[in-house]
């Protein structure tokens, strides 16, 4: 059997190589076939490669795992629409290249909402990646000072889903602007885009400080987009002011 290991490690089939004793076992007690014993090896070859797929997608994804719609308290929120959230949650909307815009003031549950569908999107198959606005511009800024830029570009379009979060939580740079505009322009109708912002569109021709290049973004942005506008309380004054009632008791 070490010769036969040893084979298929040389093949990479780590899986198959974890169980294969274990198998080799179960396949003589219950007196499988070859081809049985064959497909069980492979079956276990193909989880292992399928769960560290997935361990390798949720790392660069920069996704918290723990943020899911499970925990989403949708009761604070009455006002979101939960199947609408659910349907969307179906990923749908990625193969149809189409966006999601989520807008409403801070704590309201717009990034956790975000993140939860990237990591249903990631369970299904797609690569996925989730930045902070103001993160995406200063990494651009850095790859075009060593020469990455059109490198970087390529990554963002190639991804199935590109979330980029809390726009407008600080105003985007003016020598990060067309940086901007390339990464939404390089996705227009290519690739989905899941957006959280904290202003409404009449407020991006201030946060860019330029209203042509805002209209041109916002135009490309909603063109094939599902806007959804949260204008409940904020989750953190929530949690903060349960603390002081339970200190208080």
């Amino acid at each position: 059997m070490e010769t036969i290991i040893e084979k298929m490690k040389s093949l990479r089939l780590n899986g198959a190589v974890a169980s294969l004793e274990s198998r080799n076992r179960y396949a003589l007690d219950n007196k499988c076939s070859y081809l049985e014993f064959l497909e069980m090896l492979v079956e276990d070859e193909c989880v292992r490669r399928k769960n560290t797929g997935f361990d390798r997608k949720l790392k660069t994804s920069r996704l918290d795992p723990c943020k899911t719609l499970d925990v989403f308290d949708f009761r604070f929120q009455p006002d979101i629409d939960k199947r609408q959230i659910q349907d969307l949650a179906s990923c749908r909307f990625i193969g149809e290249k189409q966006n999601i815009i989520f807008m409403g003031k801070p704590g309201v549950g717009k990034t956790h909402l975000a993140n939860a569908i990237g990591v249903t999107a990631l369970h299904q198959g797609y690569e996925v990646m989730m930045v902070h606005a103001n993160t995406l511009i200063d990494d651009l800024y850095r790859f075009k000072a060593d020469g990455r830029y059109q490198t970087a570009l390529k990554r963002y379009k190639r991804l199935d889903l590109l979330i980029i979060d809390e726009l407008g939580f600080k105003k985007i740079p003016r020598n990060g602007l067309d940086d901007f505009f390339d990464v939404i322009r390089s996705r227009y109708e290519s690739g989905s885009i899941v957006i959280t912002t904290n202003r409404t569109f009449e407020d991006w021709g201030g946060l860019f400080d330029d209203p042509v290049m805002a209209s041109a973004i916002i135009d490309r942005l909603i063109h094939h987009a599902e806007i959804i506008k949260i204008t409940g309380n904020s989750y953190r004054i929530k949690k903060r002011t349960d603390l002081i009632d339970n200190q208080t008791k």
